[in-house]
């Protein structure tokens, strides 16, 4: 597919509906103001936000700009004249961008993260490398040094290598975060290895996510809140709290919160997302995780007062650096090695894959043993014939006895409407 240097400019990318919904809320623009803005009705805005729809032409660049899409918007790429390659780099479905183009949010995989503790546990750099992806997209090249007049291109991760980088980057600090969310050490390692595990099952999706640290910490956090853990025995109670007095009482007041709310609270104020991610993570609109952050703070700061307020002024809150201290002092479980899990999910996506096979053939063959002895067409059964006896004579009226024949004349002689009218005689 060849593309003009001459041609039409391309229209304006737009994120997915789940980020625009985001850039809307983290502008402060309602529904109604920004169908004002575009000239459409709310309802339209909604179908816009909840995937059913597209705007198209100038209300699609008016929506972008309105939202701040153009502000991310990528460079053009180079036309086939300048490249001398005609081939276009494929598109993330739904997203209308390149795998590799950098869209408002959270960073790619192969974006280089920061070096900021998460819960006390540093995060490793990625090396900066394409993942595979199911689009087969070809890897990117380092940049050109003025020295070397030929530089030779970087290879691409394999799957193997580039799902070893994300786990050991992610699985240290989701397991502590997991122990804060739960309480129990077990649970917290479970729910970390099932997540990745469901991470390797769906690779390709996976990889060509915006933040595939993301997706795990949102399976993991799925996993450890299932209210069904309540039935198993070794997850009825939660492990003994912490001998300091700080720490356990911390933890004590962190586990006595719902579990949204507690959710909530570790999300914003303990691994550091914004407002709107931790909306969005959570499945929830920007003002109902603000008012779930604000009453669990309150709570927090009910029990364990100056916990909460900052210590300096617009600097984070005092809560942030208190879990990040209680999930490294506290002994959390280290996670198995990424080639054992990797491991664990083939052999279980192995075995579902037999159980599926077996249920098939079980029901093949009962469906063909059910049509093979079942009759081509329906014979009504004939009994045979038998003598009937001891049956009573068929009965009716008797004849009348002469008592009987005697009442019924003597009742013929009478008057029709009864017996004379007795009329009194005057002395």
């Amino acid at each position: 597919m060849t593309r003009s240097a001459t041609g039409p400019a391309p229209a304006a990318p737009l994120p997915s509906p789940k980020e625009r919904r985001r850039l809307r809320e983290a502008r402060a623009l309602s529904e109604e103001q920004v169908a004002a803005a575009v000239g459409v009705t709310p309802a339209t805005v909604r179908a816009w936000e909840t995937g059913r729809t597209s705007p198209r032409g100038p209300r699609r660049t008016a929506y972008a700009r309105l939202i701040g899409c153009d502000e991310h918007r990528p460079a053009p790429p180079p036309s086939v004249e300048a490249t001398g390659s005609s081939t276009m780099s494929p598109t993330e479905p739904g997203t209308g961008t390149t795998p590799d183009t950098p869209t408002p949010g959270k960073p790619f995989l192969h974006t280089p993260t920061p070096k900021a503790p998460v819960l006390g546990v540093p995060a490793q750099d990625v090396p900066a490398q394409d993942v595979p992806t199911q689009g087969g997209s070809a890897p990117r090249t380092t940049a050109p040094d003025a020295h070397d007049p030929a530089p030779q291109p970087r290879p691409a991760l394999t799957a193997e290598e580039a799902y070893d980088a994300l786990y050991g980057r992610t699985a240290p600090g989701l397991t502590r975060q997991m122990y804060l969310l739960t309480g129990r050490r077990k649970l917290a390692r479970e729910a970390v290895e099932h997540a990745f595990r469901i991470a390797w099952q769906r690779w390709p999706e996976v990889a060509r996510d915006r933040d595939p640290a993301g997706w795990v910490r949102a399976a993991s956090y799925e996993y450890a809140m299932s209210p069904w853990h309540r039935l198993r025995r070794t997850h009825r109670r939660p492990d003994a709290l912490p001998e300091d007095p700080a720490r356990r009482a911390l933890l004590d007041a962190l586990l006595g919160l719902p579990p949204v709310y507690r959710r909530t609270l570790l999300l914003h104020d303990g691994v550091g997302l914004g407002l709107p991610e931790t909306a969005a993570e959570t499945e929830a609109s920007t003002p109902a995780t603000a008012s779930r952050l604000l009453n669990a703070r309150a709570a927090v700061a009910e029990r364990l007062p100056g916990t909460v307020e900052s210590t300096e002024p617009g600097g984070r809150p005092a809560l942030h650096d208190r879990l990040g201290a209680l999930a490294v002092a506290e002994e959390v479980p280290e996670p198995p090695p990424a080639p054992a899990v990797r491991a664990g999910s083939e052999r279980i996506a192995e075995l579902w894959t037999r159980a599926a096979l077996c249920f098939g053939v079980l029901l093949i063959g009962t469906t063909a043993f059910t049509l093979y002895t079942a009759p081509t067409q329906y014979e009504q059964p004939l009994a045979p014939a038998e003598r009937v006896g001891g049956v009573l004579p068929r009965g009716g009226p008797e004849k009348p006895t002469p008592q009987d024949l005697k009442l019924q004349k003597s009742l013929r002689g009478e008057l029709t409407h009864g017996p004379e009218r007795l009329v009194p005689r005057i002395p």
